[in-house]
Formats: C-alpha cells, structure tokens, sequence
C-alpha cells in the first residue's frame, strides 16, 4: 500500500497507547504480489462458493461452523475437540466445561449472527450482539459481553507498564468503530472486498474495542463480511484453521503493521489463507460427498432398514453424535429396533461408540468427523 502509516503511539502518562490512523481514506494498491494473490483468490472462493450450489449445503453447514469455532477458540488456548463441540454439557469432564462453553458460545455467535445478516447490516451493531452471545456464558460473563470497554486493556505482559502492546484508550473506540462501519458499507472507494475484509481484520485486533473475546470476535467476522456482501451465500469459509496452524506468523505479521507499516506483508498472508482454505474447502466438500455415496452403498445391503439409517444418517451430518434413546426417537421406533439399527451402522464402521459406559452410550459418526480433523 503507497505510503501506508499504520498510526502513532499516544502518550498516557505511564504508558504509551497505540491509535490506528483511519481506514476512510484514499487506498492505493501499488504492490503486484498482493494483486496476483487478489486473483487467485477470488477465484478459488468463486469455485468453493459455486460447488456449494450443488450439494445440500444445509445438511453440513453445523459442522463447518463448528470446525471454526474449535479452531479460532484453539487459538486463545482453549482444547475442545470436534466430537466435544457436540455433547452435552454433562457428558463434557468439569475442568473442560469452561473450555467447552466458549466454543459453543462461538457456534451459537455464528448462527445467530448470520441470521441478523437478514435484518441488519455489517456493523457495530452487528458485532456487539454477536461478541454478546460469544461471551455470554463461561470464562467472559462478566466482561461486559456486547458492550465496548470502558477501560484500557493490554496485549502480552502482567501490567500497562511491561505490555507488548496496548490498544488506544477505550474514550476512542465509538469514533474509531463507526469508522468501520463506514468504510465496510462505502460503495465509492472501489476498494476489492478481500482487501477491506483483511483491513478490517486488522483495524478491529488493533482497536480491541472489547474487555474480552477480541480475537474470536474478529476472525469471526470475516466469515460474516463475506456473506454480507454475498461473496458466499452460506458460511462455509473458515480462516481460523489457517491462521492456527500458522499463528506466529498470524500474530507477527499483524504486529508488523504497526511497528514497520508493513500492510503488504499482512494483505499477502490474509490471501494465501483465503486460497488455501477455499481449496481445503472444496476438496472437504468433495471428500464428504464421496463418503456419503460410499455409505449409500453399505446401506443399500440392510434392506428394509436402509430407510432408517437414511433418516439417522441425515441428523448426523448436521450433528455427529447421538445416542440410543435420541435414535430412536428420530426413526420413531422402540429402542431395541434403534439399538439394532446402531449395532448395523457400527459393524460397518460407520458409527463408533465413545464412552465405553455400560449404559448411557454415546456413538460418533466417525468416518466423517475424521473428514474435518484431517483436511
């Protein structure tokens, strides 16, 4: 970016602030690197964008989402597996139950907010009922959740004094919010919308406008951009994944904004994510439709039961666990009936059961949970 200055260090008396210049300005993009990745990434989220019309999205909409939530809260620290993400509460060991809420938390986030996308648009509005529900239970309850703080907070170190950085002072956040606002919904600035996402990505980490959550909140809205902006007309593209495997290099290059006024640098990792994902994402896509035309195949030898475990087959693909009890309730059978549909699925390695209780038995749909640790 031509004569990009990221902001300047304000002094607080014990310590400096860093304000971000604004981002409703003049934007140039001189650097032919960022462009060629631009491409190619529109591209490939063209092609994830367009495959997701041919399959029945909806029906693994629930585990994509919960694929970014485990990873994004991976991020902060947080373990929680994928078969975790979907027990219940009690069935989840005490000491990670805290764990556990946050990523629920960040599911819950998601599907709500991109249901406000009908009624609202991408703002400050936006991301406080979603950073609202982010930390509405658990570890951040009571750090003021859907509310911008109201005192200074810092990144790295025990105090103000010996923090790596610290983010401007909380009497600048509205100004600084609405900027984005504006400059998320400008349609005069001609500025390519992978570019102002990453920007923005950048701005709000910067900001950190909330006591908590900051980091979730804000890998959780560029998925929210893109389907504002009807880039995907469903949320199936996930950078947390990216950006955890990659997370030195996630924090350094965002850091390195403000200390070099390096933006090129952070515009061609944001990218290369973005590529990278968007194939990820298609070949997942590819590998579950593969999968279930394999099952199609092992059910077909069940016989009458066949349109059972087509019923139970379909609720495991928006929610991979499920129990003895709750099958039989979706197929409208007696338990035994469901008990022997589950040991049909679990001879043919579709179904694994994960508590090794006696009773009380959980069972996971392991082929396909396996899809989205792996790729």
């Amino acid at each position: 970016m031509k004569n990009f200055k990221s902001g300047v260090y304000i002094s607080q008396g014990s310590y400096k602030s860093f304000q971000p210049d604004k981002l409703r300005k003049e934007w140039v993009i001189d650097n032919m690197q960022v462009l060629s990745l631009l491409s190619k990434a529109d591209r490939y989220l063209g092609r994830l964008d367009m495959y997701s019309e041919y399959v029945d999205i909806d029906l693994f909409i629930q585990m994509h989402i919960a694929k970014e939530a485990t990873q994004s809260s991976k991020i902060e620290g947080t373990q929680t597996s994928m078969e975790e993400a979907f027990l219940n509460k009690n069935d989840i060991q005490i000491e990670k139950r805290d764990d556990w809420e946050e990523v629920r938390n960040y599911i819950s986030a998601m599907n709500e907010a991109v249901k406000m996308l009908h009624t609202l648009p991408f703002s400050t509005r936006l991301i406080k009922q979603a950073h609202k529900i982010l930390l509405h239970s658990g570890r951040g309850e009571h750090k003021q959740p859907g509310e911008f703080r109201t005192s200074q907070n810092w990144i790295g170190g025990a105090t103000l004094t010996d923090a790596v950085f610290i983010p401007p002072t909380h009497t600048e956040i509205a100004d600084l919010m609405s900027d984005i606002d504006f400059f998320a919904n400008s349609q005069d600035d001609n500025i390519p919308d992978l570019i102002k996402i990453a920007l923005i990505h950048y701005q709000f980490e910067t900001i950190h406008p909330f006591l908590d959550g900051n980091g979730r909140t804000g890998r959780l809205l560029i998925t929210l951009y893109l389907v504002s902006k009807g880039i995907l007309k469903r949320p199936i593209l996930y950078l947390s994944d990216f950006f955890e495997r990659h997370r030195m290099l996630y924090y350094d290059n965002l850091t390195r904004v403000r200390t070099h006024n390096d933006l090129s640098q952070w515009l061609k990792f944001f990218l290369t994510g973005i590529v990278e994902t968007a194939q990820k994402g298609v070949d997942r896509l590819n590998a579950i439709m593969r999968l279930k035309q394999d099952i199609e195949i092992q059910i077909d030898k069940f016989g009458k039961r066949g349109t059972d475990a087509r019923i139970l087959l379909d609720a495991l693909y928006k929610n991979p666990i499920i129990s003895p009890a709750e099958t039989a309730t979706l197929i409208n059978k007696t338990p035994q009936t469901a008990y022997n549909l589950i040991a049909n699925l679990e001879r043919e390695g579709i179904l694994k059961e994960i508590t090794g209780a006696q009773r009380c038995k959980l069972y996971a749909f392991e082929p396909y949970i396996n899809l989205f640790d792996k790729l």
